[in-house]
């Protein structure tokens, strides 16, 4: 492999012929190019497979695996399909050439060639390549962007609803009225500022550290019980919190834990839905605090609790409910904010039964 002095793509060039090999490596490689090199069909296919190139230069008449059976092995693999091909052929045969294109070559060098034609194939197809993938890695970002705004105001919109057939209800307490007016007003609010953080996100596409700031974890823990208390009182079960010392604060910003802890109690929510909830703050490592949302439901069997974490994954087998638009995302997405955030977030069987997830973050004062 030879690498040129700032990479501009890698090319992987393959010819049965040692010399051609070193003449047209050290012109890409001067070029900025990093450069791959194949002595025969099988070769490419194993060295594209594993370190995957921008561009393939084949030769096309080379003894046993000719070039045309290279093309005709790559279209068949997922991976290389999409690869641009020029071929290097020394003839101009027009059939040959032809049959070339129909392979899938996207051009063509005849041998011996002007260094400068060369060049400006390779750079122009490079290009394209590079382009494409940009463009796609772009369109897959907006899309992650979609589905992140899309489950996150899931939550407080579900908050929003549950407060207003509450109140449709006419079976509310006078005194619980104002708590459902609170709960109505605040969700929206959170919805609101879920849009505008990721708004700001796609401005700076997330070229700068998490945000920081400073979350009080008895406000966090007073806010969940507020939030989703009456929820499930109107299940007939309890939100059991265990009192927070005032003291007790981390190094992440507070929407962030709080759209983290309401993605754990809403997943409790969903899968232990007979179960209390029970909600508490302890002292974890040296310089680390912890919140813990634990319940009482059937836990995760053991053989799937290492896709608990994975995006798009659901673990349980039977179909959404009507109206649900979960998109698998949540403990993934909690699990990646904590992480920026310098924490950690795991699952643990809960001692008798259950489910325990446990957040860990670094306290406050402990950051410089």
């Amino acid at each position: 492999m030879v690498k040129g002095s700032s990479t501009a793509g890698r090319i992987l060039v393959v010819d049965d012929q040692p010399a051609n090999l070193r003449v047209v490596g050290a012109l890409l490689a001067r070029s900025g190019y990093e450069v791959l090199d194949a002595g025969h069909g099988e070769e490419a296919l194993r060295i594209a497979s594993e370190q995957l190139p921008d561009l393939i230069l084949l030769d096309v008449l080379m003894p046993g695996m000719d070039g045309f059976a290279v093309l005709a092995e790559i279209k068949q693999r997922e991976p290389l399909m999409r690869l641009p091909v020029v071929c290097l052929t020394a003839a101009r045969d027009r059939e040959q050439l032809l049959r070339a294109f129909d392979a899938g070559a996207v051009d063509y060098v005849t041998k011996p060639f002007l260094p400068e034609e060369l060049l400006a194939r390779v750079a122009a197809h490079v290009g394209l390549k590079l382009t494409r993938d940009h463009l796609e890695r772009v369109a897959r970002e907006r899309q992650e962007l979609v589905n992140l705004v899309a489950h996150d105001l899931k939550n407080p919109l579900s908050s929003v609803l549950f407060a207003i057939d509450m109140l449709r209800s006419g079976n509310v307490r006078e005194e619980r009225v104002t708590r459902y007016l609170e709960t109505i007003h605040e969700s929206a609010s959170d919805a609101l500022g879920y849009i505008k953080r990721y708004l700001e996100t796609q401005r700076v596409v997330r070229q700068v550290a998490p945000q920081e700031g400073i979350a009080s974890l008895p406000e966090i823990v007073r806010w969940l019980e507020n939030r989703y208390g009456l929820q499930y009182e109107a299940r007939e079960r309890h939100l059991k919190v265990t009192p927070v010392q005032p003291d007790m604060q981390v190094a992440v910003d507070a929407l962030v834990l709080r759209q983290v802890a309401e993605n754990l109690v809403t997943n409790a929510m969903k899968y232990a839905p007979q179960s209390d909830l029970e909600i508490a703050c302890h002292r974890g490592g040296p310089g680390f605090l912890r919140l813990l949302v634990e319940d009482r439901g059937p836990g995760i069997p053991a053989a799937k609790q290492r896709q608990l974490f994975q995006p798009f994954v659901r673990l349980h087998d039977e179909p959404p409910a009507p109206g649900d638009m979960s998109s698998g995302l949540g403990l993934s997405l909690a699990r990646q904010i904590i992480g920026e955030a310098g924490g950690q977030l795991w699952y643990e069987d809960r001692e008798g039964g259950g489910a325990r997830f446990v957040v860990e973050l670094p306290e406050a004062r402990t950051r410089s």
